[in-house]
């Protein structure tokens, strides 16, 4: 099986490579190419997908991983 890895790319997207499934909020499958890139900023036209809305809106992730503080 191959291995799959997510990078949260700095003040952009998470970039997932590999093979997974991705679920959306209503239980159904999305489809997807590998590569893909998941939003971070929440301003994407094309959720949960990535379409480089982060720059324009001068995305800045706060650095802190909240699972990581509780």
């Amino acid at each position: 099986m191959s291995e799959v890895k997510i990078t949260a790319l700095e003040n952009g997207p998470n970039l997932v490579e590999g093979p997974v499934r991705l679920i959306g909020a209503d239980g159904h499958e999305i489809e997807h190419n590998e590569p893909f890139a998941l939003c971070r900023c929440g301003g994407s036209s094309k959720k949960p997908f990535c379409d480089g809305t982060h720059r324009k809106i001068g995305f800045q992730a706060s650095g802190v991983n909240p699972a990581a503080t509780k």
